[in-house]
């Protein structure tokens, strides 16, 4: 006796949506983290009267380079 399965199978079409999804969200992920490493490392070169000139602190050079992360997105 054969039994059959009322289970729905996934179309091509929705595996590659989802597939599509997986590869922009990388391509975002990398951007965003290359941003902050240029904005981390571009921060972390200069000095506490340089920092000051510009009104920040070296306490706050991570957070810029989440903020400057954060604004990134694709086109």
């Amino acid at each position: 006796m054969a039994y059959s399965s009322e289970t729905p199978r996934a179309e091509a079409g929705l595996f590659q949506g989802w597939m599509m999804d997986m590869i922009e969200t990388y391509k975002l992920r990398r951007a965003r983290l290359a941003a902050y490493d240029q904005t981390l490392g571009e921060l972390q070169q200069m000095s506490e009267r340089e920092l000051g000139d510009i009104g920040l602190s070296s306490v706050m050079i991570r957070d810029i380079a989440l903020q400057a992360a954060e604004r990134v997105t694709l086109k």
